[in-house]
């Protein structure tokens, strides 16, 4: 039986079945009940950190390079290079120009004054210094690569208490990773840096976006991709926040935080309910700032866990939306990306091509580093003695990440980049940053064909 055919109670019942919940002021509507029920997209969270906090010591820190170590050693030892990597321990022990491959964590990189790159790597058994010669082709884009504490294969010939490279091992991703799509013409839009109680929240430019995925405006092909859109992703700073920057309430209209996330659930409430809202925490929201962060705190967002469309998460989170059938669905990893501006500024190979406009090739970083913060001093983080939960132990169809403002989109050997901008004007903290933001505009991608299309909403007269 249709479900047209059947009464308000029993879709209902349906609805309780498929752990859909109806709002109360829906339960008599049977139009809305049957829109539930008939565009409910599912969501899957794979990756939530949700550990208490504690009280951290020395030996936290020690654990927790130590998982990274291992768990990035793993993916590295499924490359055919490193399938007889040794201990540094015993490489040390080897004759005099023997062909070596070992794995280590990257302590100090240095430039000699003839040019050569002196990297001193460790694993659990020892110290060795790795040179690439200045004259090795090979090298030149990989020396641009290179940050500290990031996990790395080496394959060369000793020299003493030294190894002369001959390559250098990203864990990365594999080429062979296929561009998953999907059955269905379904779109996942993804929101940048809102930040409602800022005085340059764009409201009626955020009011339009919502109007329009209600169908309530733009052309006739407009509206019909507005039908189709079944997720949104909101890649934290959610809110404006309170005492993030100095001097921050004069550039806000909200200055209570609770007030801003009633006022922000207010503006979401509106989006249709068929539509899978997906958020994470940034920086400006309540809640610590280490990483991970953990999911907005209930008693605050206390407006956004009522609604029935909602799902929080951590930063970073992964998730799986639009996994139906024999299909496995996408996985999306979500981070807001505190660390973005660290590598921006600070690896060469990202400041040659475009720094702070490339954020692209950040994402790239972290899937070629397999992690989002492989330096240490790039983020705050929380020392996890079990787990790092930054490596990129799988790998996602989709990075998203927000921070920047700025608007950045790509794909790497079959993942999706995405960084969407922001709700914002241009504030002078921003312009301090050196942070030129991208408002008002809304990246979705067709998960069909895995093809970006970018909805302006920024007022004409501006």
């Amino acid at each position: 039986m249709a479900y047209e055919q059947l009464s308000t109670e029993q879709l209902v019942s349906k609805c309780i079945e498929r752990d859909i919940l109806v709002p109360p002021e829906a339960l008599n509507d049977k139009e809305r009940i049957l829109a539930l029920l008939q565009s409910r997209r599912t969501v899957e969270i794979l990756e939530n950190y949700t550990k208490a906090p504690k009280k951290y010591t020395v030996q936290d820190f020690v654990k927790h390079f130590s998982k990274r170590y291992r768990a990035i050693n793993a993916i590295l030892r499924q490359r055919k290079e490193l399938e007889n990597a040794t201990s540094i321990a015993r490489v040390l022990q080897q004759r005099e120009r023997a062909q070596v491959s070992f794995i280590g964590m990257i302590v100090t990189i240095k430039e000699t004054k003839s040019k050569h790159l002196i990297v001193t790597v460790e694993d659990p058994t020892g110290q060795v210094d790795v040179w690439l010669h200045a004259d090795n082709k090979q090298f030149i884009e990989t020396r641009k690569e290179l940050v500290p504490d990031e996990v790395i294969g080496i394959s060369g010939s000793t020299a003493g208490r030294r190894v002369f490279a001959n390559n250098i091992i990203f864990p990365d991703v594999p080429i062979t990773k296929e561009l998953k799509k999907g059955q269905e013409e379904v779109y996942v839009g993804f929101v940048g840096d809102v930040e409602v109680g800022s005085k340059l929240f764009m409201k009626e430019a955020f009011e339009n976006m919502i109007l329009w995925l209600s169908g309530k405006v733009g052309t006739e092909e407009q509206r019909t991709t507005a039908k189709k859109i079944g997720y949104l992703v909101f890649i934290g700073d959610l809110v404006h926040g309170v005492g993030v920057y100095p001097r921050q309430e004069e550039d806000s209209n909200i200055h209570d935080i609770k007030a801003q996330y009633d006022a922000f659930a207010k503006l979401v409430k509106m989006i249709p309910e068929n539509i899978q809202l997906i958020m994470i925490a940034g920086n400006h929201d309540a809640g610590r700032l280490q990483e991970p962060q953990l999911p907005l705190y209930t008693d605050i967002a206390e407006e956004l866990y009522k609604l029935p469309n909602v799902t929080i998460v951590s930063n970073p989170a992964t998730v799986t939306i639009e996994k139906r059938g024999d299909h496995p669905g996408f996985d999306l990893l979500l981070y807001h990306g505190y660390s973005l501006v660290h590598f921006a500024n600070n690896v060469q190979a990202i400041k040659d091509a475009g720094g702070m406009d490339a954020m692209d090739e950040v994402m790239k970083l972290y899937l070629k580093k397999r992690h989002i913060a492989p330096t240490h001093g790039s983020n705050t983080y929380v020392p996890d003695s079990e787990k790092d939960p930054m490596v990129i132990e799988t790998v996602p169809d989709f990075i998203v990440t927000g921070h920047t403002h700025n608007i950045s989109y790509g794909n790497y050997n079959g993942v999706t980049l995405v960084n969407p901008g922001c709700w914002n004007d241009v504030s002078d903290e921003q312009i301090k940053r050196g942070l030129i933001p991208e408002p008002a505009k809304l990246p979705i991608v067709n998960l069909r064909t895995r093809e970006m299309r970018l909805i302006n909403f920024y007022p004409e007269e501006q």
